[in-house]
């Protein structure tokens, strides 16, 4: 991901808008490290209410103390990237926005209306996406590799679990784009459709927008169903694995099963992502051709 990320500041050199990123490096490395750092101490979580709930069990409070002390270092951490970063990405919008549209002058309205709510989807990426798919990476990570210290088993079953997700999405991935690739078509449209005032012309076009989106979401329904249906096999085996593997102490068990659904919710959020990045790689690609 990170080569992605770098190919992507590359391609956005081609669109004359490097000094948009030479000027806000800085607070992009600092945004970086602020997300790393929430993302990192919210892998603790489930360890911590493993420590307090045995704690608890022997009348002793300081479990639960250590587990307040990290839930008010996150809260901290992530309501100050929050703030830092609506004003930050604000002046980046604005930034590219204005480069872009100027590169495109001769265009027609309708192009550049469209090209700058395609400019806000990446820079919305950016700003709410980004931190989300940074935090999904490293709580995949760091969860595998604490379900393989609490069971060697389990983790097995979580690289495999892992594996045939991706797969079922990688499958779907060159038809996403084409999707998106109609559906932006569609889209560029819209501006001059709406222009002529013709009923008619307008229902027709809404109705191939909504047709696009209904496909989309249509493909997104199937490849969910799929990779749940495979998640909930691994849950169940999971269990099962970590009884007759002999987890007796309560917290520890605890534990384990919420880091194994932590496992699941970071694992079915980042083909999504992936989608994400692939209706943003199209309008990247459309960028660039201006």
């Amino acid at each position: 991901m990170g080569i992605r990320i770098l190919k992507f500041g590359k391609e956005l050199n081609k669109m004359s808008l490097k000094n948009t990123l030479k000027k806000y490096r800085h607070k992009f490395c600092f945004v970086l490290f602020l997300i790393l750092l929430e993302a990192g101490l919210s892998i603790l979580f489930p360890l911590f209410i493993g420590y307090a709930i045995d704690d608890a069990i022997n009348r002793n409070h300081q479990g639960a103390i250590c587990l307040g002390l990290l839930g008010l270092a996150v809260l901290i951490i992530g309501v100050g990237r929050r703030v830092f970063d609506s004003r930050f990405y604000a002046k980046v919008y604005q930034s590219i926005g204005t480069s872009a549209i100027s590169s495109i002058k001769n265009h027609v309205p309708s192009k550049k209306s469209a090209r700058l709510g395609m400019i806000r989807e990446l820079v919305e990426f950016l700003e709410n996406a980004l931190p989300e798919l940074i935090s999904n990476i490293i709580g995949l990570i760091g969860v595998i590799g604490i379900i393989a210290t609490l069971n060697l088993n389990a983790f097995y079953g979580s690289l495999i679990t892992t594996f045939v997700i991706f797969l079922i999405y990688w499958v779907s991935s060159t038809k996403t784009i084409k999707l998106n690739k109609s559906s932006n078509d569609e889209f560029e449209k819209q501006v001059d459709v709406i222009s002529k005032n013709d009923e008619k012309e307008l229902n027709l076009h809404l109705r191939a927008m909504m047709k696009w989106n209904i496909k989309l979401s249509d493909l997104e329904a199937i490849n969910f169903s799929i990779s749940w249906m495979v998640l909930i096999a691994f849950l169940v085996a999971s269990i099962v694995i970590s009884v007759d593997d002999g987890i007796v102490k309560y917290g520890a068990l605890f534990s384990f099963i919420m880091y194994v659904f932590q496992y699941m919710e970071n694992v079915v959020n980042l083909p999504l992502f992936y989608q994400n990045w692939l209706r943003l790689q199209e309008i990247r690609e459309r960028l660039i051709e201006s």
